[in-house]
């Protein structure tokens, strides 16, 4: 039976192949968060609109978009929820998420801009101190400044 199927694939060569894969397989949502620090150490934390209103706090977030590369995808959410540039670090963590969704996170070295805030998704962005940060916070994302920390 093997044989049978081994056969079978090579004879569909192709883009025949890659669609019965897209159709067999799952599709992820890829989450990219930032562990942004600048020249003084400290973390970027944002006060999210849309999040629990008892852990509002957390990393800048979000999808990335088709073809884009995922450290773009840290650089393109802090400028869009912030007004901030940021320059792109050593890979943090990568896990599997809620449902089909896959996590991953960067540090990232804030470099200038303007803060400016995306008012729809952003009530509040704060630089913290490792040691001193706000309750409120994602637990997840205080397991990623640790890790950032480590480095």
């Amino acid at each position: 039976m093997k044989r049978i199927i081994a056969r079978m694939w090579k004879l569909i060569r192709g883009p025949l192949q890659w669609r019965f894969l897209w159709f067999a397989h799952a599709k992820f949502m890829i989450g990219v968060t930032g562990v942004v620090r600048n020249e003084a150490g400290e973390i970027l934390l944002l006060k999210h609109r849309m999040w629990p209103a008892e852990r509002p706090w957390g990393l800048p977030t979000g999808y990335a978009i088709k073809s884009e590369e995922f450290p773009k995808t840290i650089v393109r959410e802090v400028r869009e929820e912030t007004g901030l540039e940021v320059l792109p670090g050593r890979l943090v963590q990568v896990t599997s998420g809620y449902k089909l969704r896959a996590e991953i996170a960067y540090e990232a070295l804030h470099v200038g801009g303007t803060l400016k805030l995306d008012s729809f998704e952003i009530l509040e962005a704060k630089w913290f101190s490792p040691d001193t940060l706000p309750e409120g916070i994602q637990e997840s994302h205080v397991q990623l400044i640790r890790a950032g920390a480590a480095t």
